[in-house]
């Protein structure tokens, strides 16, 4: 793609825009950077831009399809791209290969970070400069897609792929590409769940060597079938079930290759590992994280597809730790004789990745810590599925009437606390002190609140750093030392 002399509004200057806007000018173009809370933006208004000296646009996933400015340069016929497709056009070769780096690209619902820092960490291990970039947040201007995909040194990039981002994106044509899951969320950005689910498909147009889709899942599925892929693309459904002919699954307790993305005869299986070994993907008492399985699946999958080194790949794979809060235990309280444990899940932002971390937990065992920003969503059945695990439920949140209605639809039997939700920089102390009052030894305090955390934390870090230092101030106040 050549830039120079082009004239790019680029729209939200965070860090993904102000690195492309870096890249841009160092590549001749003339950037004007609008954004309406940023003093240093050349414009504040987007009413303000000359529409006919203008030749692209970069959109900020802030902005959905049917903002105004969007319009009017899709009206002018000026081309609106994300950060990822400028990335995409602007690749540099690689040094050692003479080639543009490939990507692997992960897209879903839920498992995108998870199953992204896994793969960086199988590659990283086989040798290659292979860092996380995309929708993975950093404050690291240098890690920024636009900034990666532009550095000869990297061998592969592993990027996770928003739907916003993917939206105004068109031309990838990734080495491999995987997408997790596909439930309701930000379906009013998207306009509907087709048009959420047609913007994750675009992972899989033209991928060449790999692509893998979540058998479970029966609108993933249904797009890996219809996926225009390049020839000899291998297709890999991964499962939490033994796997059938072209899956990877769970077998006797073993990570078992049924595609022949391992080698081997794909018809026989190949045997990769006891899950056993994986203990960042089990509770202490080897009950699965399922979703965390789900993404390991993938992510091995991804890696094998590339062409990595399966043992090198798997040794990486048993000493991963997932990133912050993704099902972490941050406290325990020993009382009467026995363990609470206060596990931190804030990643879990909306119902179908609050669903997964419940099932991790035995029956009657969860006193749970939800709610917040539900965007619209609705909680009746993640009620519904999950009332044989909860045990108890502490909810907060500015607007907590979704969580409200669907505890006295679907378990008016479970006992509920609302925290009053005046007071932001006290509401998880009070929350955490709330469980206290629920939960007996061998319980678990679970925040997996199934919401965004916008409306009463900055972000969903810094909502789970609250609440392992309560949990940790309510363990040594209470639990026996």
């Amino acid at each position: 793609m050549q830039v120079a002399d082009k004239t790019v509004v680029v729209a939200g200057l965070g860090v993904s825009g102000t690195s492309l806007a870096e890249v841009l000018k160092e590549r001749g173009a003339h950037v004007i950077g609008v954004d309406e809370r940023k003093k240093e933006a050349d414009l504040h208004s987007f009413d303000l831009i000359d529409w006919d000296h203008v030749d692209y646009v970069m959109s900020s996933p802030v902005f959905n399809p049917r903002t105004p400015f969007i319009l009017e340069a899709q009206r002018r016929g000026i081309p609106v791209m994300s950060e990822v497709e400028f990335a995409w056009r602007l690749r540099a070769d690689n040094e050692r290969t003479g080639n543009p780096a490939p990507w692997i690209g992960i897209t879903g619902t839920n498992g995108k970070t998870s199953t992204t820092e896994m793969t960086s960490e199988m590659l990283s291990a086989c040798g290659m400069d292979a860092p996380t970039a995309g929708n993975i947040a950093s404050g690291d201007m240098s890690m920024s897609l636009s900034r990666c995909a532009t550095n000869p040194r990297h061998d592969v990039l592993c990027v996770e792929l928003s739907s916003f981002q993917l939206h105004f994106t068109d031309s990838l044509e990734l080495d491999c590409a995987a997408i997790t899951n596909i439930a309701d969320d930000h379906l009013d950005w998207h306009g509907g769940r087709e048009q959420y689910a047609a913007d994750k498909s675009k992972v899989f147009h033209n991928a060449k060597r790999v692509i893998v889709y979540n058998a479970q899942d029966a609108t993933v599925t249904a797009l890996a079938q219809a996926a225009h892929t390049a020839e000899g693309c291998r297709k890999v459904g991964f499962t939490l079930d033994v796997p059938q002919a072209g899956q990877i699954g769970i077998e006797d307790g073993c990570i078992v290759d049924r595609s022949g993305v391992a080698g081997g005869d794909p018809g026989e299986g190949v045997t990769l590992a006891p899950l056993a070994e994986f203990t960042h993907l089990t509770e202490p008492d080897g009950t699965l994280y399922p979703h965390l399985v789900a993404d390991a699946l993938t992510a091995l999958a991804l890696v094998l597809g590339l062409g990595a080194d399966r043992d090198t790949s798997l040794r990486a794979l048993r000493a991963f730790k997932p990133g912050g809060h993704r099902i972490e235990t941050v406290a325990e309280a020993t009382v009467n004789g026995g363990t609470i444990r206060f596990v931190d899940d804030s990643k879990a932002t909306n119902g179908h990745a609050a669903n997964a971390s419940l099932s991790s937990f035995p029956a009657k065992s969860v006193v749970w810590i939800a709610g917040g920003l539900a965007k619209g969503s609705r909680f009746e059945q993640l009620i519904k599925d999950q009332a044989h695990t909860i045990k108890a439920a502490v909810i907060i949140g500015k607007d907590q009437t979704p969580m409200r209605e669907a505890f006295a639809s679907q378990a008016p039997d479970i006992p509920v606390t609302f925290i009053d939700p005046e007071d932001n920089e006290t509401v998880m102390d009070r929350a955490v002190e709330a469980c206290g009052e629920y939960a007996s030894a061998g319980n678990v305090v679970l925040m997996a609140p199934a919401c965004a955390s916008m409306d009463q934390f900055r972000s969903y870090a810094d909502r789970g750093n609250r609440f392992a230092a309560a949990a940790k101030t309510w363990s040594e106040v209470h639990g026996l030392h």
